[in-house]
């Protein structure tokens, strides 16, 4: 399995780098003109330039799309795109790998001698890519700017190993982490449960299969979360942005049939949470969409949801991002000032 550290860069790699990173240091004189030029939504928001440049990116310059080859190639180019990218950081005090059990490892970050509490991340990539090196950065930044330890979960990925494999990994870590967090000189009742993405998805499913027990999550940190894979997954989101802003259609659907291949398995709740006959008795959610993402919608309606069962909910709409965006906090001031109110959200909980 991957490790946290983040792979060396390829020379072609470097030569992006070179290109891409300047992006993100554009004065914001520069970035006000140019947003008026960028493509405007329904909604009347404007892209980030940044974001225009990357989705732009993504559909035209060879290696830079979500799903690029084979699995095994589009996870390569996954970790080392997110490394071409990726912020500097100053030292954690402790950057730790374990294992979870045999099939699922993660690792533990810790940016200061203390902690406020644990953040039980999941990341992104559509439940067939990702990984911790992929997801370094933001365990690094989150653990900056939240003042806990990070626990960053490898779990097990499709098509090798399709649902429910990934869930009862998460559940598997968050059984782990409760445990330790006495040894780690952290209460249990302060675990954050969050990711983005799939993981946010996984987080959201979290909390639904723990709902009731002694423990429970402080927290649900959800980020443009996936949380409808069912046919009924027809939202306006999904249709204006099906192409062109780095998640597609195409690549959900593909995502989609790879973790979840009986579609009968898709409007159940480990799934499908958006779908749970009741939301009930959950922790409290902060739901971060993104103006120019096809899951925007259901993201939207899932805070709904939520709140009308009576769970508190911050829903946090990042007006002018797209899909991935915690992974371009280099590249983009919009989404560093995005990624700083969830670490704010999650603060305040610890």
């Amino acid at each position: 399995m991957s490790q946290a550290t983040t792979p060396p860069l390829s020379l072609v790699a470097k030569v992006k780098r070179a290109l891409v990173k300047p992006v993100g240091k554009m004065p914001d004189a520069l970035v006000a003109p140019l947003s008026r030029w960028t493509r405007v939504n329904s909604d009347g928001e404007h892209l980030d330039p940044p974001m225009a440049m990357i989705a732009w990116a993504a559909a035209h310059v060879p290696g830079m799309a979500l799903v690029s080859g084979t699995v095994s190639q589009s996870r390569h180019r996954m970790e080392e795109s997110s490394a071409m990218i990726a912020e500097t950081f100053p030292p954690m005090a402790v950057v730790e790998d374990f294992r979870i059990n045999d099939d699922v490892s993660a690792t533990r970050y810790r940016a200061g001698e203390q902690s406020s509490g644990i953040v039980l991340y999941f990341h992104g990539g559509g439940f067939v890519l990702g990984s911790r090196a992929s997801h370094d950065g933001v365990a690094r930044r989150l653990a900056i700017g939240t003042g806990a330890d990070v626990v960053s979960v490898e779990y097990r990925l499709a098509p090798e190993h399709p649902f429910p494999a990934a869930a009862d990994d998460a559940l598997a870590a968050w059984r782990f982490v409760v445990d330790a967090a006495p040894r780690w000189g952290v209460s249990a009742d302060k675990i954050v449960v969050g990711g983005d993405s799939a993981g946010g998805n996984l987080a959201a499913v979290l909390a639904l299969d723990v709902r009731g027990e002694a423990v429970q999550p402080a927290l649900q940190l959800l980020i443009y979360p996936v949380t409808n894979s069912s046919e009924s997954a027809d939202t306006a989101s999904r249709r204006e942005f099906a192409d062109g802003y780095y998640l597609t259609a195409e690549r959900i659907n593909w995502f989609t049939e790879n973790y979840v291949p009986d579609p009968a398995d898709r409007s159940g709740h480990r799934v499908s949470p958006l779908l749970a006959d009741d939301l009930s008795g959950l922790p409290p959610a902060y739901v971060l969409i993104a103006g120019f993402d096809p899951l925007r919608d259901e993201g939207i309606a899932y805070a709904d949801r939520l709140r009308a069962a009576g769970v508190p909910v911050t829903l946090d709409r990042a007006s002018g991002l797209i899909h991935g965006f915690v992974n371009m906090t280099a590249l983009s001031a919009q989404a560093r000032t995005a990624f700083d109110r969830l670490s704010a959200a999650v603060r305040a909980v610890l």
